[in-house]
């Protein structure tokens, strides 16, 4: 495993601007932090998520899609995309990592979405292992170690140096790329901080938390369950947890009138909504507790169900901290494996 010392991050930064953009989670004036494209001067955020997921760099909340324009009974069909750059995504934690192979599962399977692809094929993830997990976490309910973080490469940090290796071909290269900066690494501290670290995950509130009473074999027995009514009986419908969620996938696609012809372009969508996959004779689920029970029974029994057992949560506690009646997927887990 290699090296480089915390006090050349700004060097190490520089060395990987150089060559392809690079975003860091950096801290915003409200406290919160963000993935934002790095400059001299930019400081890495020591927060343990952003605000939003990295999904965006991906799947971005709004997309061009294609134009079309008119002159009579003629009409051009220009498409909106331009060649992406090159780009590193570095800090990414371990449960946002998770939500691209989950996006993979949905975006890269046929028919392949060319724009999701794209960014993808130019996008290099380096991870950040998490040293100070929040009472919010619960990634290991879904199989997720945050002290052995995915990605194309990944990160540790003892506090003194941070330490890299390669997880993938696009890892690699990333890291042949900056080799003149790293040095070998001695890993005994290093295995003392992921020790430190998986002790402080076991005695986490949500450290229990199982999600052996789901899946795509308990379809019948979640969805007539008589609780859906009393969860979802406080939801405001407002989509708060659809839009931080790192592995929510459900968009639109408009059409707008600009004064040059027709802008097609597609935007996030939520299941939470009530005109949500509304068609021509109306909305297929006309309540809250419908849509309530859309949302956590595609991500605990749906998704697994046509995934090979991948539940769609990745455990990140985005939706814990921002709910703001305090609903999430862990309460409705833990009222539903009660019989």
């Amino acid at each position: 495993m290699l090296k480089i010392s915390l006090s050349r991050l700004d060097e190490l930064f520089a060395a990987i601007a150089e060559k392809q953009a690079l975003y860091i989670p950096a801290d915003r004036a409200d406290g919160a932090a963000e993935f934002r494209k790095w400059e001299p001067g930019t400081a890495m955020s020591s927060k343990l998520n952003t605000l939003r997921s990295a999904k965006d760099f991906f799947f971005p909340q709004t997309e061009d899609l294609v134009d079309f324009k008119m002159e009579g009974k003629n009409i051009d069909i220009i498409d909106r995309r331009s060649e992406h750059e090159d780009f590193v995504i570095f800090g990414v934690r371990a449960c946002d990592a998770r939500s691209f192979t989950i996006l993979d599962k949905v975006f890269l399977s046929e028919p392949v979405d060319s724009f999701y692809k794209d960014r993808r094929d130019h996008g290099t993830v380096v991870t950040m292992a998490c040293t100070r997990p929040a009472e919010t976490c619960f990634c290991g309910a879904f199989g997720i170690d945050a002290t052995e973080p995915e990605g194309d490469a990944a990160c540790w940090s003892d506090g003194e140096d941070l330490f890299i290796k390669a997880n993938t071909d696009k890892g690699r290269a990333f890291i042949d790329s900056i080799s003149s900066l790293l040095e070998e690494g001695d890993t005994a501290k290093l295995d003392q901080v992921k020790a430190k670290t998986k002790e402080i995950l076991s005695r986490l509130p949500l450290a229990g938390l199982s999600t052996a009473a789901f899946g795509g074999d308990t379809l019948n027995e979640h969805f007539n369950s008589e609780k859906w009514g009393q969860l979802s009986e406080s939801c405001l419908g407002c989509g708060t947890c659809t839009f931080v969620c790192p592995t929510c996938q459900c968009y639109d696609i408009k059409d707008v009138k600009t004064a040059n012809g027709i802008r097609r372009f597609r935007c996030w969508d939520s299941c939470m909504y009530s005109d949500f996959t509304k068609m021509a004779h109306g909305n297929p689920r006309t309540s809250q507790l419908e849509r309530f029970r859309q949302r956590f029974m595609h991500k605990l029994v749906y998704f697994p169900a046509n995934n090979d057992g991948e539940f769609g949560c990745v455990g990140c506690g985005r939706c814990l901290s921002k709910c703001p009646i305090s609903m999430n997927i862990v309460k409705v887990m833990k009222a539903l494996e009660v019989k």
